[in-house]
């Protein structure tokens, strides 16, 4: 379970960086960039599907949407889409994606 639990935790961390690659690339769809806006958006607005201010539960869709909602957004992205910043980048090449 704690294997699992770090292993999805790891997952997470790159598709974050890969999301954040990919918002600032041309190539990334317009309403991928938007989604990504509304995550975040969504993380940090105090009107949750469940209120944050109930002990616990209020953390719950943070913690299980959030990283779904990134998954999803990961999972459509162009692939390759370059990095904004360069020729050096590293492109955002895909291998956080789930089939």
């Amino acid at each position: 379970m704690m294997t699992m639990l770090l292993t999805r935790l790891v997952l997470f961390r790159k598709e974050v960086a890969q999301l954040w690659k990919a918002f600032w690339a041309p190539e990334t769809p317009f309403h991928l960039k938007a989604a990504t806006l509304f995550v975040a958006f969504y993380l940090v607005n105090p009107l949750d599907i469940l209120p944050d201010f109930i002990p616990l539960l209020g953390w719950v869709d943070d913690i299980i949407l959030v990283p779904l909602m990134v998954s999803w957004i990961v999972s459509r992205l162009p692939v390759p889409a370059k990095a904004y910043a360069g020729k050096d980048r590293p492109t955002v090449d895909g291998t956080a994606r789930r089939v």
